[in-house]
C-alpha cells in the first residue's frame, strides 16, 4: 500500500494546517522513527484518542473545503492542530519528514506498514 494512502488522514490534516507550513525542512524519517512514534501513541489512551479524533476531523475538513466553507474549514483545522499538539513534537517531525520519503522505496513501504497500526486503533 502506498505511504500516501496509509497516512492520508493524518497527513492531510497536518499538511492543511498553517503550523505545518511554518515548520523548517524536516530531518530524514526512518521506519525506526515511525515505529517509536506509533508505539508511543498506541500505548497512551489520550494520544490514541487524539489521533482517532484527528482522523474524523480530516473528513469534515475535506467536506468543508468542497463546499468552499473556509470559515468552517479553518475552525476544524484549528481543532486538528490542537489534537496534533497532543500527539507531541515527535508527531510533527514525523509528518514533516514523510513529505520527503519516497513511497516506493523499501523504507517508504516499511513506514507505511508501520503507520497502518495507528489506523487500527480507530476501528
Amino acid at each position: 500500500m502506498k505511504l500516501k494512502l496509509v497516512t492520508a488522514t493524518a497527513a492531510a490534516v497536518f499538511a492543511l494546517s498553517a503550523q505545518a507550513q511554518q515548520q523548517p525542512k524536516a530531518a530524514k524519517v526512518t521506519n525506526a522513527d515511525a515505529q517509536r512514534i506509533v508505539k508511543m501513541i498506541s500505548d497512551d489512551k489520550t494520544k490514541s484518542q487524539a489521533y482517532c479524533d484527528m482522523t474524523k476531523l480530516s473528513d469534515q475538513i475535506e467536506q468543508a473545503q468542497q463546499k468552499h466553507d473556509d470559515k468552517a474549514a479553518d475552525a476544524l483545522m484549528q481543532k486538528a492542530d490542537d489534537l496534533a499538539a497532543k500527539l507531541g513534537p515527535d508527531w510533527d517531525k514525523l509528518m514533516n519528514g514523510l513529505q520527503d520519503v519516497d513511497e516506493s522505496s523499501k523504507e517508504g513501504q516499511a513506514i507505511a506498514a508501520t503507520m497502518q497500526g495507528l489506523d487500527k486503533l480507530c476501528k
